[in-house]
């Protein structure tokens, strides 16, 4: 079994932009590990059946999360939607042996204990099955921004299904915001992606 100085041992041997897969994990090491991470920003952790992935978010991987969170909480101010912020709080359940950290997430309406939207950015493609990990513990719906797009996953039963726009907010234009995401100035890209929205019917 890795200890945990080894986690951080080969974390600091690696760019940063790589991601780390450490297997045979026990649960107990990896609560033991979110808390000597504290709230450091500097990782996002996701554990899935013994098995324990580190990305270190890149300068465009946090850009994107940022911008996203930005525009979706603009979005929800000017047709006033309650929402409900989250962040990348941790989302684990000893039971179903699994735990990840969203990039941005969101309660809709009402605060809950789980969000009812997970937003990852994808840089760099493998790693471990998210999405599993948010079935398991009962996410409505995952949205994925990779490669200048959004896709949407809701969950249904007992598997994901890709929709075209989002269940929890379906008047959200998704193709019109992740234009928005990647423009070179996000001050400018808000006012405009507001202007829209006041013209959008619902």
């Amino acid at each position: 079994m890795v200890l945990l100085q080894d986690f951080f041992e080969i974390l600091q041997a690696e760019d940063p932009e790589e991601r780390q897969i450490i297997s045979g994990v026990s649960w107990e090491s990896y609560e033991t590990l979110l808390n000597e991470l504290g709230n450091s920003l500097q990782y996002r952790v996701t554990y899935l059946d013994g098995v324990l992935e580190f990305v270190s978010p890149s300068r465009k991987h946090e850009r994107n999360k940022t911008n996203i969170g930005s525009l979706v909480e603009a979005y929800c101010q000017e047709k006033r939607i309650r929402y409900f912020p989250l962040g990348s709080m941790t989302l684990r359940q000893q039971k179903i042996k699994g735990g990840t950290e969203p990039d941005e997430s969101y309660c809709i309406g009402i605060e809950k204990e789980l969000p009812d939207i997970a937003i990852e950015v994808v840089v760099t493609s493998g790693g471990l099955d998210k999405l599993e990990v948010y079935k398991r513990l009962g996410v409505n719906e995952v949205w994925y921004f990779k490669n200048n797009q959004l896709d949407v996953y809701c969950l249904g039963g007992n598997s994901y299904e890709q929709v075209e726009k989002s269940e929890i907010l379906p008047n959200l234009d998704l193709k019109m915001l992740a234009e928005y995401v990647v423009a070179i100035d996000p001050l400018e890209a808000a006012l405009e992606c507001r202007e829209r929205v006041r013209g959008m019917e619902g």
